[in-house]
Parts: structure tokens; sequence; C-alpha cells
């Protein structure tokens, strides 16, 4: 009698145990997805800022013309 009854807990235990462990393997993937959304989104900006400053530089670049004497760029 007290063997099944070591053995009921054991296996109640048991199940517990395996239930903790996938919820948090579910937790932790989640927690990765969330963070993992973040470190794109703040890449994404850092690339659109890049962008946008290169963007800006090729506008400011003027281009001399062949005609003129002297160069108004340099």
């Amino acid at each position: 009698m007290l063997k099944n009854l070591k053995e009921k807990k054991k296996d109640v235990n048991e199940k517990k145990r395996k239930k903790k462990d996938c919820n948090d393997k579910k937790k932790k993937k989640k927690d990765q997805k969330r963070r993992q959304k973040k470190i794109n989104k703040c890449w994404k900006e850092k690339m659109k800022m890049k962008w946008k400053k290169k963007k800006k530089i090729k506008k400011k670049k003027k281009k001399c013309k062949k005609n003129e004497k002297i160069c108004k760029c340099a």
C-alpha cells in the first residue's frame, strides 16, 4: 500500500515537472520572439537613418559643368 502511494506521488510529481518544463519552454520562446522583434525594429530604424544620411549626402554633392573653367564645388 505504501509503495503504491509513493509511486502515485512520484507519477504526479513527474507530470507536474513535465508540465512546468513545457510551460517554461513556451515562455522562453515568447521572450525570444519579443526580444527579436525589438532588435529587428531597432535595426530597421538604424538602417533607415543610415539611408537617409546617404541620400542627404548624395543630394548635397554638386557636379561641375565641363564648360566652367574654375570649379565651384572645390
